[in-house]
């Protein structure tokens, strides 16, 4: 779940790092408002994505007329997917140096990871590529949490930063992290003014998704990811299903074995039109999952895909079975059925709609890619 500016800046706040003085708004008076208390300002568009300075959603305004004119001009405007509704606006601040400080979850070392460079006001992937040299990378044993020897230790050169200062906003950054079940939380830029302090400009936190329900009161100031309809039908009965713009369906048992049928209809020259996955206790809701993915008008195929384990294929099978006797689409289907059950559940697809289950899953994705073209 992702937080935009206005939301994620209060967590730094409570933890002791200096965020701008400001207030959000939704309309062009209420910023020439807030501009008459702070004086120079910032208007900054609040939607949960990046790029707004580069689509013109962040200006400067030295004057309470020049605040309402640019918060009339951003409110309203389209960054990315999403419509500007409300502006978040800051004091401006004497910058000296721009910086960059993140805490994420790393998959390579398993770990947090402390990200820091001096190059601030750029993308990450762009100092990682241009100025390797100037970015800190540094893996965090949980067992024993943030160590500001060893993060002092490797930082990069910093000019005119105070190192312990520095050490010392890391630290609280990765406590903002680790409290809040973050998956991401970045500041870019974290400047260092003219009179030598370290304010954090921008904020973005991700909430890590499975940390939503041990953060039920901050995750009600998140903005939860646009979905479909089907996206949203889906989440209200347990189901993890993500539409996507392919023409074969997809219905399969356990996350591994989805992305593997996935990555074998892109092999084959097919594109997937869902991830739908049926494991664990979501067994039980086969024919829902079925309805699912044929509500999508997009498919004109489906594969089937049940490899069982602690979920039994058979049960699975008489689900898929059932719905798709009670559906009655008008599209083929191609089943590949192994483990706990398979006998059972090849015979209920033989019986009860008269087709073969193939016995490789190859070939099975091979002939719902060429029936969908």
């Amino acid at each position: 779940m992702n937080f935009e500016e206005y939301a994620a800046k209060p967590l730094l706040k409570a933890e002791g790092i200096v965020v701008p003085a400001g207030e959000l708004v939704r309309s062009a008076d209420e910023a020439t408002a807030v501009a008459q208390k702070i004086g120079a300002c910032v208007v900054k568009a609040q939607v949960p994505t990046g790029k707004r300075g580069k689509a013109g959603g962040i200006a400067l305004a030295a004057s309470p007329d020049e605040a309402c004119s640019e918060a009339a001009r951003i409110l309203g405007m389209q960054i990315g997917e999403h419509t500007v509704e409300k502006v978040l606006v800051e004091a401006q601040v004497p910058i000296a140096s721009e910086l960059y400080a993140a805490v994420l979850n790393d998959p390579v070392t398993k770990s947090p990871l402390v990200l820091f460079s001096p190059e601030g006001g750029m993308d990450i992937e762009e100092i990682a590529e241009n100025h390797p040299e100037k970015l800190m990378r540094l893996p965090v044993d949980i067992r024993h949490g943030f160590d500001p020897a060893e993060v002092a230790a490797n930082l990069p050169e910093l000019g005119d930063v105070n190192q312990a200062d520095l050490v010392a906003l890391l630290e609280k950054l990765y406590s903002v992290y680790a409290a809040n079940d973050a998956e991401l939380l970045e500041i870019n830029p974290l400047v260092l003014t003219t009179n030598g302090d370290l304010i954090a400009l921008d904020c973005k936190f991700t909430l890590d998704d499975s940390g939503v329900k041990r953060q039920e009161e901050l995750a009600e100031h998140g903005t939860p990811d646009k979905t479909t309809e089907l996206e949203a039908r889906s989440h209200a009965v347990n189901l993890k299903y993500i539409e996507l713009e392919g023409n074969v369906g997809v219905l399969a048992n356990g996350a591994g074995v989805t992305m593997t049928t996935m990555d074998a209809i892109s092999h084959y020259g097919g594109a997937p039109a869902n991830f739908l996955e049926i494991g664990g206790e979501a067994y039980r809701l086969s024919k829902e999952a079925l309805e699912i993915v044929l509500a999508n008008p997009n498919v004109k195929s489906l594969m089937v895909n049940f490899c069982g384990a602690f979920a039994r294929c058979d049960v699975m099978a008489e689900g898929v079975v059932n719905a798709w006797k009670e559906l009655e689409p008008d599209i083929p289907v191609f089943f590949t059925i192994h483990g706990t059950g398979d006998k059972e559940a090849i015979a209920l697809v033989r019986e009860g709609l008269g087709l073969e289950p193939y016995e490789f899953m190859d070939d099975a994705v091979r002939a719902a890619v060429e029936a969908a073209q």
